[in-house]
């Protein structure tokens, strides 16, 4: 189980943290946000929290939604509240500048190919981030006010303390087997 040293949150659309807490994702493909310093995006962490984003038309950028769900967001402006339900490890990253090999990871996620290009293509250097995660359910859904801290274009936001002891009693989304079969597929791809 994990151990996070720190209450960090990982900001990813909603859909996508509900895909890798239910097991149907282990990647996260990351070109950065907009306030990410000059460097652009870094995985400055090895153990996060999945903090979902309520990017408004996310379903019409996804191949995959989850059921029973809400198919629009209000503003994120608008956000009251946080519902947090898994944590992950970064297992590896790659940075990869071919979209040839960025086109075979299709079947490993969930995101629509103008998304991927969109995000491949998005400034002079075109790459993508391209990282392996184990995801973990929580025992239990954290749920605590939002705060303005946690918006903003940034990846990384710093959480409540009391979510700690939650993570170190989560349970894998995939089994060793189920994970380690896709990151041999990914790692097939980019290695």
């Amino acid at each position: 189980m994990p151990q996070l040293p720190a209450p960090t949150g990982f900001k990813e659309w909603s859909f996508v943290c509900d895909a890798l807490t239910q097991g149907k994702l282990s990647l996260i493909l990351r070109k950065g946000g907009i306030h990410e310093g000059r460097g652009g995006f870094e995985w400055k962490h090895k153990q996060f929290f999945l903090f979902p984003t309520w990017f408004h038309n996310q379903a019409a950028d996804l191949n995959w939604t989850p059921e029973n769900t809400q198919r629009a967001f209000p503003p994120e402006e608008e956000r009251q509240t946080v519902d947090i339900d898994g944590c992950a490890t970064l297992e590896q990253v790659w940075k990869v500048t071919d979209w040839e090999k960025v086109a075979a990871l299709a079947p490993l996620h969930i995101w629509n190919e103008d998304v991927v290009k969109e995000r491949f293509i998005y400034d002079d250097e075109s790459c993508l981030h391209v990282a392996l995660v184990r995801a973990y359910k929580l025992p239990q859904r954290w749920h605590f006010p939002y705060a303005k801290s946690y918006g903003g274009c940034r990846s990384w936001i710093t959480l409540p303390e009391e979510g700690l002891p939650m993570a170190a009693a989560a349970t894998p989304a995939l089994s060793d087997e189920a994970f380690e079969e896709i990151a041999a597929k990914l790692k097939a791809v980019l290695d």
